[in-house]
């Protein structure tokens, strides 16, 4: 086998001397304060059972889709699933990708064409940053939710210039969301064309979870993506939008012309999940314990060190990697399953512990994990 250039030894040497290398960790029987899986549906059995008959009921009891979905990789469940999850999101359409990412990267350099504008939040997804380096549109961004910043920006631009924005609604590193309402004002005054990524929304938020957009504010939003990894527990994403986004996507999106289809199942089990989701009341317990939460920071004094937050991320800025991570090392060793989010995943000196809440977790484990966390900072 050949080895790697000199050039790629050395940049891994230096993730290893900034305490930033990355390894692939094994599962484990902690605490979970980790997961995106906040409403516990990938272990949820009625979705499973749920998912295994549709498929029998679809005579899809196929391993794999065979090809893309404009080849052999298409089926009727696709069709049920896209007007299942347009209708729960008050969208004219749905067109299912193969990942949240996959979801970024097909969308906007398939839309933003040369000579259109670009302005993104600062603290955007990877994904988002891939999809406008694609693109071969101009891109600005713009300071973290600061709305006032992006207005000035939006001000400078001459008529006629398509424009489009672009953010999230709950931010996965941070966890809180830009004002949304003034958000849309802004978009609407300058005829910007506002696109709204509600990964860690959906589930969360909103009427039966259906996130931060919905029916009185939906139909401001040029596109939204969602994703089907975090609350849903399952795998995949969808762009939701108008009938002729939907049909612009199938026609130029590489993302989704030239890749294999998802599998029958996780199709079965996106659409079982949505099914759940219209009836769970997990989002109920899952907001009570993001409540509980916030309300021990102030009895264990430790708000000051969190990003203040609605969501289910929670994050204690702690800077440098070599600390922070020593930090949560001491909370596994207490059975408490808290990831270390280095630099340069986040900006050196932003640096934090993640908690992730869930429906499942207990109160007793949210006290103590918080009380774990005072004595290991001092």
């Amino acid at each position: 086998m050949q080895s790697l250039d000199l050039k790629s030894i050395q940049k891994l040497q230096l993730r290893q001397d900034s305490n930033s290398l990355r390894v692939l960790g094994s599962p484990s029987h902690l605490i979970d304060f980790s997961s995106n899986d906040y409403l516990r549906f990938s272990k949820n059995e009625t979705i499973y059972t749920n998912s295994s008959k549709l498929l029998a009921i679809e005579n899809l009891e196929i391993n794999g889709a065979s090809g893309s979905r404009l080849l052999t990789g298409n089926h009727n469940l696709y069709d049920k699933a896209e007007q299942l999850i347009a209708q729960f999101h008050s969208a004219e359409k749905a067109l299912i990708f193969n990942s949240g990412y996959s979801a970024n990267i097909g969308l906007i350099p398939t839309i933003a064409q040369r000579h259109d504008i670009i302005f993104y939040d600062e603290l955007c997804h990877a994904s988002i940053r891939e999809g406008i380096s694609l693109a071969h549109a101009k891109a600005f961004k713009f300071k973290h939710n600061n709305l006032d910043d992006l207005e000035e920006k939006l001000s400078k631009i001459r008529e006629n210039t398509t424009v489009y924005v672009i953010t999230e609604s709950v931010f996965s590193m941070d966890g809180d969301s830009p004002d949304m309402d003034h958000l849309i004002k802004i978009t609407k005054k300058f005829k910007a064309r506002l696109i709204i990524d509600e990964a860690h929304a959906l589930g969360v938020f909103g009427e039966n979870g259906c996130g931060l957009i919905n029916a009185n504010n939906s139909n401001d939003i040029f596109a939204r993506v969602i994703t089907f990894g975090k609350a849903l527990g399952c795998h995949g994403a969808a762009v939701l939008g108008s009938q002729e986004l939907i049909h612009f996507l199938i026609n130029f999106s590489r993302a989704f012309i030239y890749t294999t289809g998802l599998p029958p199942h996780a199709i079965a089990t996106i659409f079982s999940a949505y099914k759940e989701l219209k009836i769970t009341e997990e989002i109920n317990q899952l907001q009570e314990n993001i409540q509980f939460f916030k309300e021990q920071l102030n009895h264990f004094q430790l708000k000051n060190m969190f990003i203040p937050s609605d969501s289910a991320i929670q994050c204690a800025v702690i800077s440098g990697n070599k600390r922070v991570k020593a930090i949560s090392k001491q909370l596994e060793e207490k059975d408490y399953n808290v990831k270390a989010i280095l630099s340069p995943t986040v900006p050196i000196n932003s640096e934090r512990l993640r908690f992730c809440l869930h429906s499942y977790n207990s109160k007793n484990d949210i006290s103590s994990a918080l009380k774990r966390l005072k004595s290991a900072i001092k």
